[in-house]
């Protein structure tokens, strides 16, 4: 018989906490991706990798199963309450970002918390992003360091943005809040 594995209410209120935060600045992030785009193009990928956000903090302070697409989810949620256009977006994005990263947890059996897994979690995203982007965008209207810094910064804006969760995964953590939420 397979183990049983629940998710404490705690866990479902700090994942939905996380979600509504992360949700609220995706939706911001969505918000000036259409000027992005238009104006400074070259930077999209940089705006695009805060979706990596809702499942680094959960992980990083819950450090268990299902939490990262839980918060995606929530996330997406959000997002779509303030930009209902988008809902697809948000949701699809959920699904992709917090499934990779979720996959990447499963492959070390969910024991591997230190920073080294979550930015091969972030490349193996920002990689995925930029196989996308390149067949979605017309990426060959820049030139060709253009497209090489284009496509880099799919790579590096999710890396940065993972620099960031595991920073407010670690506040939360010494405020306290991982205690209560582990069980």
């Amino acid at each position: 018989m397979a183990p049983t594995f629940r998710l404490s209410t705690s866990v479902l209120l700090t994942c939905a906490a996380i979600g509504v935060a992360t949700g609220v600045l995706q939706a911001g992030a969505g918000a000036i991706s259409g000027f992005i785009s238009a104006g400074v193009p070259i930077l999209y990928g940089l705006v695009l990798g805060v979706h990596v956000l809702p499942g680094v903090v959960a992980q990083d302070l819950l450090r268990r199963p299902w939490v990262a697409l839980i918060t995606h989810l929530i996330a997406a949620l959000v997002a779509s309450a303030i930009v209902p256009l988008w809902i697809g977006r948000y949701v699809g994005t959920a699904i992709l970002i917090g499934g990779l990263q979720e996959l990447v947890a499963a492959m070390s059996r969910y024991r591997r918390w230190e920073p080294w897994r979550f930015f091969v979690s972030a490349v193996i995203v920002g990689v995925v992003i930029a196989v996308a982007i390149w067949f979605a965008a017309d990426v060959s209207k820049f030139p060709f360091w253009g497209q090489v810094v284009y496509v880099s910064l799919f790579v590096v804006g999710p890396v940065a943005w993972t620099a960031v969760g595991l920073a407010i995964g670690a506040a939360l953590r010494r405020a306290g809040v991982a205690r209560r939420s582990r069980l």
